[in-house]
């Protein structure tokens, strides 16, 4: 796979990752998800006015997850990288542990590559608002190191923050343990949590392709158990699942230039001087 190939893979697999992320986050403002009054509070918002709020902060969302889909521009990616950065952040600002805010570096991460993959220097207002498109493809390569290093960093916050939280005991996921059937769900915790920072270390250091599709598929089943709201939690986990996905269409992309590279100088005619 080229390199070109593997940035427009990595491109619309994250447009359907943020789109799934910031839809399934606004479904919870419309349904009015009773959390939420927390991360008002913060900002000296009260309960009554909070829940008044919820649904339109969250037809916004949706209506960002949809413009992704249809009409994707570099404003809304810029929007979408600070919304889900104070959004993870009101967490642990609402006395929630910071690994929450690391589990969810997708829901910033995400649009951060998308912005990388589209362009980040942008020499006037105008270009904000045009429609993204994928960079020169003189400059892929140099891209596509810029969008690896910034997707196993993401991948290797949002392993490390759910093996953190498995590790403290989370109560929600002691709940779904429990409900999975599990006699000891606390060790369960402890072991996930393990399997998850080995996983994220692993990420960060040395990705490998068939590790990579593993975590993928963990991650997609094991986002399904969720006890309130499951369909609605798992697509608002798309960032997660989009990407680690995308992580294995950059790593795959450079395994190929590797072995042609390789084979390339192994078939090279020899040369004699003289």
């Amino acid at each position: 796979m080229s390199a070109r190939s593997a940035e427009q893979n990595i491109y619309y697999t994250l447009r359907l990752a943020v789109a799934m992320c910031f839809i399934g986050h606004g479904a919870f403002g419309v349904i009015t998800k009773p959390i939420w009054c927390n991360f008002f509070a913060i900002l000296g918002i009260g309960q009554d006015l909070a829940y008044q709020l919820m649904p339109p902060v969250g037809i916004l969302d949706i209506l960002m997850g949809i413009i992704i889909l249809i009409y994707p521009i570099r404003a809304i990616f810029g929007w979408l990288v600070f919304w889900g950065l104070l959004t993870a952040l009101l967490r642990p600002l609402s006395g929630e542990s910071f690994a929450e805010f690391f589990e969810r570096a997708g829901n910033y991460g995400a649009p951060f590559v998308l912005l990388l993959l589209t362009g980040l220097r942008i020499n006037s207002t105008r270009e904000w608002f045009a429609p993204a498109r994928l960079g020169d493809s003189s400059n892929s390569a140099a891209t596509m190191k810029q969008v690896t290093l910034c997707l196993r960093i993401i991948v290797f916050l949002l392993l490390a923050g759910h093996g953190w939280l498995n590790l403290i005991g989370k109560k929600g996921l002691i709940d779904q343990y429990t409900s999975l059937g599990f006699y000891n769900p606390g060790s369960v915790a402890q072991g996930v949590g393990i399997f998850e920072l080995l996983a994220a270390f692993t990420v960060l250091i040395r990705p490998f392709g068939p590790f990579l599709l593993v975590l993928f598929a963990w991650k997609m089943v094991s986002e399904m158990f969720y006890l309130n709201y499951p369909v609605v939690e798992w697509i608002e986990r798309g960032g997660s699942y989009g990407a680690i996905l995308a992580l294995w269409f950059a790593v795959r992309s450079q395994s190929t230039v590797s072995i042609f590279k390789w084979s390339n100088k192994r078939n090279r005619p020899l040369t004699y001087a003289g």
